[in-house]
């Protein structure tokens, strides 16, 4: 006999998890499916970030940050280290358990606000005046049914034609996680997010990191400004970048991986690793849903097509996340799904493309909000700029970190931010506030007659907003 639900959501990462809860704190009678195992078999919700993405990368990233730090930056401090090594077991156990916490996190937060959590597979039977039947495939299969049902399944690395992950030699974003020992050498096949916070986690450990790219620049998706000051400081670390690559075969064998290609003047090339991460972006996550089951539409690229609420084809279904148009981020999936569950509520819940911060976490940090130059030259907009180097932040100076700057953009006759781009120490904290005030529609001039504490970083936030007018308070 089914189990009737008001809203059913199938997917248990940031935007299906945060969906569940909110429904339920509205008063519906919510279910949550996920079939994530962890190394024991039981559940694991939190969908890739959590698993395989956000939060154990960056585990990772602070582990070999200590190392580094260790290693190049603690004798300028006064302090001493004798026969420094890296136990690589102990780290992958400590990312581990930092996954583990969050996943019975999420559990927790089911428990305590009455959301069923169904361990396995959910996907689409059939629709009837009820609503929606739900088949749970797992170690207790269950049907349930839904007056709601909030699609939000995530997305899968992309396989490199050719290149099969095998996550031994061939490693998605999940393999490259695991690295049992430190390669001596290690390629990446794509400069984005995954690519440069993986290569920049083992390079730290005494990998030997290059990085292949197709696009003929680097990070086109952020100011220009910002990337090229962010590649000077990677290969002052020792990352090698190759841009304009065409991969032509991938050959693994037993001790490594070969890789050829076409560099950007045409020349046939090779390299040579130990082991070789692909990480070309991701792909819509639909396997196993059954969509046809109930006429879902999904668009050429597999996507589930949603209008600007996130409402499908379908009456009272809906989809979230990665799974639908948009950036593939976490915290976007996770408004997406606040929203959704509001919306069903009979509110109005908000989502603000425009405001949704991109960040990278190497070392200088990477982080973005709205516009960059370029777009806003596309597009005839008039602007005026400023930007601050954290070299002349004293709080930067104490922390022995001066890489970069904050770059503000904004509009040339109403003074509206537009754009912030950062580039630096703890540059994802440091966007939040430029978020705040775009969604408030504030001007370069209101941040920088905000009192900020001194010292600190977001001082350089204070100066480039004071840039914007050619003014300075140089702390």
């Amino acid at each position: 006999m089914s189990k009737s639900f008001d809203v059913v959501v199938i997917g248990g990462g940031p935007g299906g998890y945060i969906a569940a809860i909110r429904a339920a704190q509205l008063g519906f009678n919510v279910a949550c499916i996920d079939e994530w195992k962890n190394d024991k078999g039981g559940p694991a919700p939190g969908g890739t970030c959590t698993n395989v993405g956000c939060i154990p990368s960056k585990a990772l990233l602070q582990s070999s940050e200590h190392f580094d730090h260790a290693g190049h930056h603690f004798a300028e401090h006064g302090i001493s280290l004798a026969d420094l090594k890296i136990d690589v077991a102990q780290m992958l156990k400590r990312k581990d358990q930092v996954v583990k916490q969050n996943n019975d996190g999420i559990l927790y937060l089911f428990k305590k606000n009455k959301v069923s959590f169904f361990h396995g597979r959910g996907s689409f039977v059939k629709a009837g005046e009820g609503g929606y039947e739900i088949a749970v495939a797992g170690a207790a299969p269950e049907t349930l049914m839904a007056s709601h049902v909030i699609v939000a399944t995530g997305s899968n690395p992309r396989q490199l034609p050719g290149a099969a992950f095998d996550e031994d030699r061939v490693l998605s974003n999940d393999g490259a996680l695991r690295i049992p020992t430190v390669p001596k050498t290690l390629g990446v096949i794509g400069s984005g997010v995954i690519g440069l916070e993986m290569g920049s986690v083992w390079r730290r450990l005494g990998a030997q990191v290059t990085i292949l790219e197709a696009l003929p620049g680097f990070l086109g998706a952020a100011d220009e400004q910002v990337a090229k000051e962010a590649q000077k400081a990677f290969v002052k670390q020792g990352l090698k970048f190759e841009f304009g690559v065409k991969i032509t075969e991938v050959k693994t064998a037993k001790d490594g991986v070969t890789v050829a290609y076409t560099n950007a003047k045409g020349e046939a090339a090779s390299l040579s690793v130990e082991r070789l991460i692909v990480s070309i972006g991701r792909v819509p996550n639909t396997v196993g849903l059954n969509p046809e089951a109930v006429g879902l539409k999904l668009d050429e690229r597999g996507a589930i097509v949603v209008d600007g609420e996130c409402r499908t084809n379908l009456p009272k279904v809906w989809a979230v996340g990665d799974v639908v148009r948009g950036p593939m981020l976490a915290h976007k999936a996770e408004e997406e799904g606040v929203a959704v569950a509001e919306r069903i509520a009979g509110q109005h819940g908000h989502v603000n493309f425009n405001t949704v911060p991109w960040v990278i976490y190497t070392s200088p940090e990477i982080a973005w909000v709205g516009q960059t130059e370029a777009q806003l030259k596309a597009e005839g907009r008039a602007y005026k700029t400023g930007s601050f180097p954290f070299m002349a932040n004293g709080r930067a100076r104490a922390l022995g970190d001066t890489t970069g700057f904050v770059k503000f953009i904004a509009d040339a006759k109403t003074d509206e931010i537009l754009g912030v781009h950062i580039v630096g120490p703890f540059a994802s904290e440091l966007i939040a506030e430029a978020v705040v005030a775009m969604e408030f529609k504030a001007s370069a001039e209101d941040i920088a007659r905000i009192c900020h504490a001194h010292p600190s970083l977001s001082e350089a936030t204070k100066e480039a907003a004071l840039a914007v007018d050619k003014r300075t308070l140089n702390f």
